[in-house]
């Protein structure tokens, strides 16, 4: 085990904060840019970036269109893995689960700290699918800040979050001879197991 990895906390959800905040610290540009990975019934994949909106015991929480790509394949196949890295820190995270809904009380919540624009884009775009043309686009939404000024804009019914559950959380980190350091906890009844791995 590498000397990075000595000291990692035996909790991967503790030591996720840790290395979440180490990221910070070193001014990280975009630290909750997060690559996930779903695919369709038939296993067929796709990824795209989302933004990590919070992270707990049960979890990696992101919010999106639920009738986006994502959303229907997560309907149809809820199972996704992630991957997180960051540049400044020379630092990865990865994980993989099994994912269920939020509840519409915590997307709601989430909902009312977005800035009103964001909202508007959400209620406007029908994300996934073929548009008219980005002129639309923009008429649509500057239509809708327009009608939605000065007032609380709702949360739409086709919008929500979801969570990962990880079977599994690996911990990558840059070591100069690329002799990486890779330590990936598994879940296991009443606790997680650590194992090593070669680069």
């Amino acid at each position: 085990m590498g000397a990075a990895q000595v000291n990692l906390d035996p909790d991967p959800i503790k030591q996720f904060g840790l290395w979440y905040q180490a990221a910070l610290d070193a001014g990280a540009q975009q630290p909750d840019a997060m690559a996930l990975a779903t695919s369709t019934r038939a296993g067929r994949p796709s990824n795209r970036l989302v933004l990590l909106k919070g992270w707990s015991e049960r979890g990696f929480a992101f919010y999106t269109n639920l009738g986006s790509r994502k959303g229907q394949e997560l309907a149809a196949n809820p199972r996704a893995a992630l991957a997180i890295y960051w540049r400044e820190v020379g630092r990865q995270v990865r994980a993989a689960g099994r994912v269920s809904r939020l509840s519409r009380r915590e997307a709601a919540a989430y909902w009312e700290t977005r800035p009103v624009e964001s909202q508007a884009a959400a209620w406007v775009s029908p994300q996934s699918r073929v548009i008219e043309s980005r002129e639309w686009l923009e008429t649509m939404y500057s239509e809708t800040l327009e009608r939605l000024a000065g007032g609380q804009v709702p949360l739409p019914p086709f919008w929500g979050g979801f969570r990962v559950r990880p079977d599994w959380i690996e911990f990558w980190e840059h070591q100069p001879n690329r002799l990486h350091d890779r330590l990936r906890y598994t879940r296991r009844r009443g606790g997680w197991t650590a194992e090593v791995l070669g680069p």
